[in-house]
């Protein structure tokens, strides 16, 4: 795709409207050095320098898409605690609506904290705990949805395997959208078990895709187009989830596209330096979806889906890619070609 055609796309970016179910997070990165190791037991003393939060799992998905779009909504679940009114407020400095999260006292706030020094991660601590929405909550959250129906081009769900998307809320949902003629967009988690079938797209990555299939996992081939395994798993996830297309993410490799009667379509990787894969499949499913609904092909998506992971991962922390980067990204490409 070159720039001209992206440009054509980005183009219809900003009037668009996307929800995003999920997980809600707040990411804390602790920044610091090490100049030795504790006395205590072997492991590495890190002096703080420093502090970030950053809206994570469902909500770095809203973030990303924030980028390119004027109204992006979250649902989720936040608690009464001081995480949650500080991710809450982090969300509203971006203008992302959280009027339809649900805030629970009884909930605590999921909060991944990554320790990183010399730029690496030395350890992440995950303060969290899997509930479920309760029997009183989804129809709050159904009815949400329904009620912006008409005035939204997609949803997307985010899977963290945290609890809040089940089966019930999906079907409910993606049968409205269905009707509606949106687009519905998942991301999965294998070790949750949710239905998906009917939504347009799931993306797991490789690992995640071969379990939901019951393909026993190997390491991947150099050359993901001629992986039998990865083509098998691709299709079987097609006929399982009856979705339109399959995007596998496939790490240092790229992406493989698997649409309904048609052939599979390989993305090679676009990444050239990589400093931290946090947050680069949320980056991937907003983007795709953001491809879709602004006219692109699946193909031309999956590929603004590559470009935008490959930007992602060259940063430190839960990043997001910029329009002017997205573009930079094709832009370079091009003069490799």
């Amino acid at each position: 795709m070159n720039l001209n055609r992206l440009e054509q796309i980005l183009q219809h970016a900003a009037s668009r409207r996307i929800t995003v179910i999920g997980d809600l997070m707040l990411d804390e990165f602790v920044w610091g050095k090490v100049g030795r190791i504790s006395p205590e037991a072997p492991v590495p003393v890190v002096e703080v320098t420093g502090e970030s939060f950053y809206p994570g799992g469902a909500a770095n998905v809203a973030r990303n898409l924030r980028e390119f779009i004027d109204h992006v909504s979250v649902i989720g679940m936040l608690g009464k605690d001081r995480s949650g009114r500080q991710l809450r407020e982090l969300l509203t400095a971006q203008t992302i609506d959280t009027s339809s999260a649900i805030e629970d006292e009884r909930f605590c706030t999921i909060v991944k904290t990554r320790i990183i020094a010399l730029h690496q991660q030395v350890v992440r601590v995950d303060r969290e705990k899997i509930v479920a929405p309760s029997a009183a909550q989804i129809p709050k959250v159904v009815a949400a949805v329904r009620n912006s129906i008409r005035e939204t081009d997609a949803i997307i769900f985010e899977d963290y395997g945290k609890g809040f998307v089940t089966s019930e809320l999906v079907a409910q949902i993606a049968h409205d959208a269905r009707v509606a003629g949106k687009i519905v967009a998942a991301d999965p988690n294998p070790r949750h078990s949710v239905d998906w079938r009917g939504v347009t797209v799931v993306k797991p990555n490789r690992a995640e895709a071969f379990l939901a299939a019951g393909v026993p996992w190997r390491d991947p081939d150099e050359a993901p187009e001629k992986d039998n395994d990865l083509q098998h798993t691709g299709e079987t996830l097609l006929k399982k989830w009856q979705t339109e297309y399959v995007l596998i993410t496939l790490g240092d490799y790229g992406m493989m596209l698997f649409q309904q009667n048609d052939v599979p379509h390989y993305i090679p990787t676009k990444a050239r330096q990589v400093f931290d894969v946090s947050g680069a499949g949320d980056t991937a499913i907003a983007l795709f979806t953001l491809g879709l609904v602004c006219g692109a092909t699946p193909t031309e998506a999956a590929e603004i889906a590559n470009h935008g992971s490959a930007v992602v991962v060259s940063k430190l922390g839960t990043a997001t890619v910029t329009r002017n980067e997205l573009i930079a990204s094709f832009r370079e490409d091009s003069k490799h070609e």
